[in-house]
């Protein structure tokens, strides 16, 4: 396996069980990730410098397809009325299959943060068979300082293969897309889909999981910030108005999705934007609008509807 890039040598993706990988980028740069995504024909870029990806069949998350292991760790802990369980064998034999899967293959893997709480911040590896997809978790997550990139160690493992295709009667799922998260053991398998909105959706499943514990409240919320330092939260299903509401060109943005409320205050799970694009103007959202025409954005599914920007770096 040849290897590239800046990354904990000790903590290599051999000892994930993908020793058998053809080769492995960590931690490639904005440019880098744009020129691989590029040169192995997964996105284009716009005239205004966007990378624009295109989904295929899947241009918005699978809810129906997720699923989370039930054994005796989350028995007692998990909504299972809303939860659809996975037993521990399906996923073994799930794992085990999407290790043979990416035999051979080229991996991109990003080493970041959810939760901007250093009290209760998820270290996050996040292995991808596309490039661009790296490219969009390195935007959404928060980043680690280069410098300690070497001694990196993640709480929470996502593999993401969307080549692989499940199969029902071997994995306990309901069609060829699988999102599977093993809770405690902090591992999350997703096949099927190239939609990248399930990478860091699964960031957030296992800090909705853990967060309660440690006293905080995960909220589905944007919040901003004023001067004074009043933190306003807007509450609201995908696609009702949050990150619109939120981004405020007279209040400081603190994030746009998924937020924690401890003892400290509200913290963002993120250190980026994920914004729908539909009908997006400069005079209604200049803010998101200028966002979709700078280089490092994703622009992301068939109609371009929905775009991954990097609009904010830090958080309060």
């Amino acid at each position: 396996m040849e290897e590239f890039g800046l990354h904990n040598p000790k903590n290599g993706l051999s000892a994930i069980g993908l020793g058998e990988v053809s080769r492995v980028h960590y931690n490639l740069s904005e440019v880098e990730l744009y020129e691989e995504a590029i040169r192995r024909g997964e996105a284009d870029l716009t005239a205004d410098g966007a990378l624009r990806a295109i989904t295929g069949q899947h241009t918005g998350r699978s809810p129906k397809d997720k699923f989370v292991v039930r054994d005796e760790t989350t028995e007692g802990k998990i909504w299972w009325d809303n939860n659809k369980p996975l037993s521990r064998e399906h996923f073994e034999i799930l794992h085990k299959d999407m290790l043979a899967h990416a035999a051979g293959k080229t991996l991109y893997v990003q080493d970041l943060v959810g939760g901007a709480d250093a009290a209760n911040a998820l270290p996050t590896r996040v292995v991808t068979e596309l490039a661009w997809h790296a490219l969009f978790i390195r935007n959404l997550l928060i980043r680690p300082k280069r410098d300690t990139l070497d001694g990196f160690e993640q709480k929470l493992t996502i593999i993401n293969l969307p080549s692989f295709k499940a199969d029902p009667a071997r994995h306990g799922c309901r069609t060829e897309t699988v999102i599977a998260c093993d809770l405690a053991n902090g591992l999350v398998l997703i096949g099927g889909t190239s939609y990248a909105g399930e990478n860091k959706k699964s960031v957030f499943t296992v800090l909705n999981y853990l967060l309660p514990e440690n006293g905080v409240m995960p909220m589905h919320c944007s919040a901003n910030v004023g001067e004074e330092g009043d933190t306003a939260i807007f509450f609201g299903l995908s696609g009702t108005g949050k990150t619109t509401l939120s981004a405020d060109p007279t209040r400081t943005l603190i994030g746009d999705d998924e937020h924690g409320w401890g003892k400290t205050g509200v913290f963002n799970f993120e250190g980026g934007c994920y914004a729908k694009a539909i009908k997006l103007s400069a005079e209604a959202e200049p803010e998101i609008y200028a966002a979709t025409r700078r280089f490092g954005t994703v622009l992301e599914t068939s109609f371009s509807t929905k775009t991954a920007c990097r609009i904010l770096t830090t958080t309060r």
